[in-house]
């Protein structure tokens, strides 16, 4: 395997919400991936996990990239943008460009780059209709991207199967652990490696909830995720203002245990 190293960038998607460790730290589809490359490389395999929660695009880019780069990786994911595409402020022509001069430059230092079509997540969401066509071209952009610098492309969005809520986590916004698992299936998929079948099976779709049922649940939703949202947006915080990255620098993983 020619991955010694490997160095994940990005937001909460990238972090691991909401699939959970027993400590309540978050796992998610990257710490998946680099346990399986650690099996395949041995005992000097090294991985970092720079993603925050509540990241845009330009923070990714100013506070992730240049560490990522410093450490000279032999594999770097790029994840970014999907905050983006929620905010009224969201400019898609100088996304678009950035993130094109991001990925030529994470490609010009000698990795190897994993991109990200996203799956389709609007169809649980208010907004649809001013979202949808955002993502549409965010993910149309990623593809062009992708094959423009040769990077390797993981397409979510090509995989009705995420159309399932069990793959999504209450919030509706971010994968279930189920979710991360299917996602790390696709990325060892994409890189040539093998990873465990059960991290590709899909829960059963749920039955259809009853109308009266599905709009106390959308209140329910609305009052415990939708809320807090808005009003960080109102207020210009972020659920990720008090996070640092978990895993800021290149280290052995699984980490080796305490003497």
């Amino acid at each position: 395997m020619r991955w010694g190293n490997f160095v994940a960038v990005g937001d909460s998607f990238t972090e691991g919400l909401d699939d959970p460790y027993p400590d309540g730290s978050f796992r998610g589809w990257a710490d998946l991936v680099a346990t399986r490359l650690a099996v395949e490389a041995g005992p000097e395999f090294r991985y970092a996990n720079l993603a925050i929660r509540g990241r845009t695009f330009p923070n990714v880019v100013a506070e992730q990239v240049p560490a990522a780069l410093a450490m000279k990786p032999d594999l770097i994911s790029f994840a970014a943008g999907g905050n983006d595409v929620l905010r009224r402020s969201f400019d898609p022509d100088r996304l678009v460009s950035r993130f094109d001069e991001v990925v030529a430059e994470l490609r010009g230092g000698g990795a190897d780059v994993v991109l990200f079509r996203f799956a389709d997540v609007m169809a649980r969401l208010p907004g649809q209709r001013l979202i949808a066509p955002r993502v549409a071209l965010l993910n149309r952009a990623v593809g062009e991207t992708a094959e423009r610098h040769g990077a390797i492309l993981v397409d979510l969005y090509a995989d009705d199967t995420y159309l399932n809520p069990m793959l999504w986590s209450t919030d509706r916004l971010h994968l279930s652990p189920a979710g991360h698992r299917r996602v790390a299936g696709q990325v060892l998929t994409a890189l040539g490696v093998g990873c465990d079948e059960e991290w590709l099976l899909v829960p059963p779709t749920p039955a259809p909830t009853p109308w009266l049922a599905a709009r106390t649940a959308d209140l329910r939703w609305a009052g415990r995720h939708l809320a807090p949202w808005i009003k960080r947006r109102l207020t210009g915080r972020s659920s990720g203002d008090t996070i640092t990255a978990k895993r800021p620098t290149l280290t052995p993983f699984p980490p080796l245990p305490k003497s």
